[in-house]
């Protein structure tokens, strides 16, 4: 009878932790954030975004020095406005949306972007998916550059 509990148990948690209706949300935050800073589209990166965002990226100089850089959702909408996506070279322009977990009302994205990664913790607020979280990394070569 133990084991019997335990799998409905198993079974009914599987079951629950994800839908279709979550997976095809958080893909569209995510391309939300991505395609619309290419575009340029400030309305469209607005609309994957919390409030609260915060966009980290570990920073380092020649020195040796090292730092976390950070960047919230006003500073990212008014950067995708003012086009910073759109001198993007459409050839280097990636947008692969890899969703790596959803638990309950979170979940973890991963988007290769061409010349960076960028790692994503979604929240569903309100009853919609959007990015609370980001962590990025610019893509370098071996000497530590940027290709």
């Amino acid at each position: 009878m133990g084991t019997l509990v335990l799998l409905v148990g198993l079974l009914g948690g599987a079951a629950a932790a994800q839908t279709p209706a979550d997976s095809a949300g958080i893909r569209q935050a995510a391309l939300d954030y991505i395609e619309g800073w290419y575009a340029g589209d400030g309305d469209r990166m607005a609309r994957a975004l919390h409030p609260e965002l915060a966009k980290r990226i570990m920073n380092a100089d020649t020195l040796g020095n090292v730092w976390i850089g950070n960047m919230g959702a006003t500073q990212l909408v008014r950067g995708t406005r003012a086009g910073g996506g759109t001198r993007t070279p459409v050839a280097e322009r990636r947008s692969e949306v890899r969703i790596l977990d959803i638990f309950q009302n979170a979940s973890s994205v991963r988007i290769d972007a061409g010349g960076w990664i960028d790692y994503l913790h979604l929240v569903r607020w309100k009853g919609q998916w959007v990015i609370l979280n980001v962590l990025w990394e610019i893509r370098r070569d071996t000497t530590g550059r940027r290709p």
